[in-house]
């Protein structure tokens, strides 16, 4: 009897015990950056597949929310500004929703509706020559998140005013990293990486580890604080480290200020840690241009949400994080 017992315990202990996963690592340019997939999967199959609908929901979503393609449905929007609502899908309608509510929480701060004066800015990095003054008031009197009239029931969008352009560039990555997870656990894979440039999202560790290990990407000469260690959340980066640009002794970032029009000034890098891709991704932007002191007040409607962020001041760097930020943990050599 006792062995019989012993046996159905052993019969028991192996049918619950996790498949041996190998590692795989895939990467597509998508949305203007390199993404790149890490899972853990049982066998090629299961992870080429999973993997190939992962891109191509990434791929469905940036013909949505491009603002480089005319025929996005993002540009189809804008080129109603001003006219009656239109109708949406839901995606679009989900994004813009919470760009919403970002805009709300942080009183502009961040702002979709940034695109004509991120456009100008664009040239101006191409040129290394400052925005037309005029050209860049007209842009800005397009800026408002309140001009965006949503309506939940019908699905619809209503740009207020003419010749207003949305960029979706501060919210949109993180979403698709969200999605991707999304569509790898619809095939049973729930360890993997999401990264897309400074935004990445990861749903459970890998086997035998807490958590991934993510390093914060650094401003130059500015020392390694260590690594995070992240299970079933998501993180996002944003500077000038290497998008900005110089002009008449002033190094302008590309990170638009929407209450201003004017690029950020000044060495920075802001860090979020949040539950989903797309709060992290946006948040990041809040805690940009508000600084710290304010944008850090901002996360506390977001739940499980913390930020570091650093400045550099003369030849120093100021590292300021907030409560709950997750425990940097030593390069490993």
């Amino acid at each position: 009897m006792r062995s019989c017992l012993f046996g159905i315990l052993a019969v028991l202990l192996l049918g619950g015990a996790e498949p041996a996963l190998k590692r795989y690592s895939f990467k597509e340019p998508h949305m203007g950056t390199l993404f790149r997939l890490i899972l853990y999967a049982p066998d090629d199959e299961t992870a080429q597949k999973a993997a190939s609908e992962a891109f191509a929901r990434i791929a469905s979503l940036n013909a949505i929310m491009s603002d480089y393609d005319n025929t996005s449905e993002l540009m189809r929007l804008c080129a109603q500004a001003g006219g009656p609502p239109v109708p949406v899908s839901a995606e679009l309608f989900f994004v813009l929703s919470k760009a919403q509510e970002v805009s709300r929480q942080s009183d502009g701060a961040f702002d979709v509706t940034i695109g004509p004066v991120v456009k100008l800015w664009r040239t101006a990095r191409k040129n290394k020559k400052l925005p037309d003054a005029k050209k860049l008031a007209e842009a800005r009197a397009l800026v408002g998140w309140r001009n965006v009239r949503l309506d939940k029931d019908k699905r619809t969008v209503q740009l207020l005013k003419p010749g207003m352009k949305l960029d979706l560039g501060g919210i949109a990555k993180g979403y698709a990293a969200d999605e991707a997870l999304a569509v790898l656990k619809n095939h049973g894979i729930d360890r993997a990486l999401v990264a897309a440039g400074g935004d990445i999202a990861v749903s459970g560790p890998p086997p035998g580890a807490d958590g991934w290990r993510i390093a914060i990407a650094l401003l130059p000469g500015e020392k390694d604080p260590g690594r995070l260690i992240l299970h079933h959340a998501a993180v996002s980066t944003s500077g000038d480290a290497e998008q900005y640009v110089e002009i008449d002794g002033k190094r302008y970032s590309h990170i638009v200020d929407p209450r201003t029009g004017i690029g950020l000034l000044g060495r920075m890098s802001a860090t979020v840690v949040a539950r989903r891709g797309i709060d992290a991704d946006s948040l990041t932007k809040v805690i940009a241009v508000l600084g710290p002191e304010e944008g850090i007040k901002i996360l506390s409607s977001y739940e499980g949400a913390s930020a570091r962020m650093v400045r550099k001041k003369g030849d120093e760097f100021e590292s300021i994080v907030s409560k709950h930020f997750p425990k940097l943990h030593p390069v490993e050599k």
